[in-house]
């Protein structure tokens, strides 16, 4: 095996639920706007670079019932995440007029970050079928059935007809 493949195979991999993969994604953009705008004087191209790796990790760590999830919580977690480096000024109106102009302005990698998530939650949910599909297949196999669960003459084909009754499916078309 690869050293490669190893030293992946050794990395955590947790599963977490829709929740749980909601509040990892959300905490971490929350410590990373703290860290930008401690290290780097708020700097949104930082935090949405930042953004892309947590979008994939989320995606990567919920649990398989939970994909649909992991591209709906990384938006949320980016909007609640800019907060901190949004620089609006004083009061209520303008903390919310400096998050949506961030939004507004750097919505790229929002929209980024959310692909980012779809298309790995997308690519493991299409795995995932087709290793259920593959097992029942051959549960199916092993049970005596062919493919997909169908025995031998089981409908594939109709009966048939007799008599009065043949005459009159002719006469329908």
């Amino acid at each position: 095996m690869p050293p490669v493949v190893q030293r992946l195979r050794r990395l955590p991999n947790p599963r977490l639920t829709g929740l749980g993969a909601g509040l990892f994604a959300t905490a971490s953009m929350l410590f990373f706007a703290f860290l930008d705008a401690l290290l780097f004087d708020a700097e949104p191209v930082v935090y949405g670079a930042l953004f892309l790796p947590v979008s994939a990790v989320t995606a990567l760590w919920v649990r398989p019932a939970d994909l649909v999830t992991a591209p709906i919580t990384v938006p949320i977690a980016f909007a609640i995440g800019a907060l901190p480096i949004s620089g609006g000024t004083e009061g209520f109106g303008g903390q919310v007029m400096g998050l949506v102009t961030t939004l507004a302005v750097h919505a790229g990698w929002l929209y980024g970050g959310t692909l980012v998530a779809g298309l790995i939650a997308t690519v493991r949910k299409v795995r995932e079928m087709g290793r259920r599909q593959l097992a029942r297949d051959m549960a199916a196999t092993r049970a005596g059935a062919g493919p997909r669960g169908r025995t031998a003459g089981s409908g594939r084909t109709p009966a048939p007809r007799s008599g009065a009754t043949a005459s009159r499916a002719v006469r329908r078309g």
